[in-house]
């Protein structure tokens, strides 16, 4: 895929501005009521910031800087939310839900550091869900089923907004392929991860790629991920073809949460073991939160994919460079 926004030759929006906010509505009600019952988990509200001294946001690739400002009333700063990767598991815990048992939530995020392009904005907007599993269920038999009933709602969705918009002619195979991040290397060696991510996608048109976060034996990793919320063994990335774009488009990062032991070691690894004192982590350490599963979803990137849209823009209102605004209007593409 081409770096920076560009607008694919001969694209043409299949909805109208209108018809895609209709469709955008109808789709996330779909969405919500298939990922509610593919996993058993039921809708919380979450906040939009939190105190920057508890060490609860997500610091995602460690370089990005969050959104912060004075609550003078409370005497604190806080952080507009990166995710809610580790806020979900202290709900989790302070909450009383059981094994089994999860959330999900509407997460809005501002991400001033991303570099926009077709598929990335400063909005970012998720639905951010956590559950609660056993100790035995740590192993890549529950990250598997998990990415399993995570795809059969997307196509589940799919199949039911095709029949409401008939303009539409979006396909996605239901069929997942799993492969490591380390596979992947080992077959495309002179490939940069992008580049891998493109061509197994191309091919297989539905993959998770596992292993994300630690070095492979390039001494590189396939991506950057915060040492504290997913077990880097136990996670991966959700990708689904996109014809439009035709590129690797990935819809949800997820994973097996951190427990003890993968913590101590992930934090030793990233040189970030000041970490431990903060409040959540101290917890963790001390066996107080419980073992859990947890992603999220990109909002606006469900709707790119099935709307059969070109950029993120279409399906979501944020502010955009003028290089981004020019190549649009001069291809008559509207952004919101």
């Amino acid at each position: 895929m081409k770096t920076g926004s560009f607008v694919p030759e001969g694209y043409v929006s299949a909805l109208d501005v209108y018809q895609t906010q209709t469709a955008i509505g109808e789709l996330r009600r779909i969405f919500e009521a298939a990922l509610e019952n593919a996993l058993g988990i039921r809708r919380i509200s979450a906040p939009l910031f939190v105190d920057s001294a508890s060490g609860l946001n997500d610091d995602l690739n460690g370089v990005e800087r969050p959104v912060s400002f004075d609550i003078p009333s409370a005497g604190v700063t806080a952080q507009v939310v990166h995710s809610l990767a580790k806020w979900k598991r202290m709900a989790l815990g302070k909450y009383g839900f059981g094994v089994g048992e999860g959330l999900w939530t509407d997460m809005n995020a501002i991400r001033r550091d991303e570099i926009p392009d077709n598929l990335h904005s400063v909005y970012v907007d998720q639905w951010d869900w956590e559950k609660v599993i056993g100790k035995s269920e740590r192993n890549f038999d529950t990250l598997k089923k998990t990415v399993k009933a995570i795809v059969g709602a997307v196509c589940e969705t799919e199949k039911k907004i095709v029949l409401s918009f008939p303009g539409l002619h979006v396909k996605l195979s239901p069929e997942v392929f799993f492969i490591s991040s380390q596979e992947l290397e080992d077959l495309y060696p002179a490939l940069s991860p992008k580049e891998r991510e493109n061509r197994i996608v191309r091919e297989k048109k539905t993959v998770f790629i596992s292993g994300i976060g630690g070095a492979l034996a390039s001494g590189k990793p396939h991506d950057l991920r915060a040492p504290d919320y997913d077990d880097w063994t136990l996670n991966g990335d959700i990708m689904f073809y996109n014809e439009k774009l035709d590129c690797a488009f990935e819809l949800s990062s997820m994973g097996i949460r951190v427990d003890e032991k993968a913590l101590e070691r992930q934090l030793g690894i990233s040189g970030c073991t000041e970490r431990k004192k903060l409040p959540f982590h101290s917890m963790l350490l001390a066996g107080k939160l419980p073992q859990t599963i947890g992603g999220g979803i990109g909002q606006s990137r469900l709707c790119m994919l099935l709307l059969e849209k070109a950029h993120i823009g279409e399906v979501q209102a944020s502010v955009w460079d003028k290089t981004t605004l020019d190549v649009c209007r001069g291809a008559g593409v509207e952004l919101l």
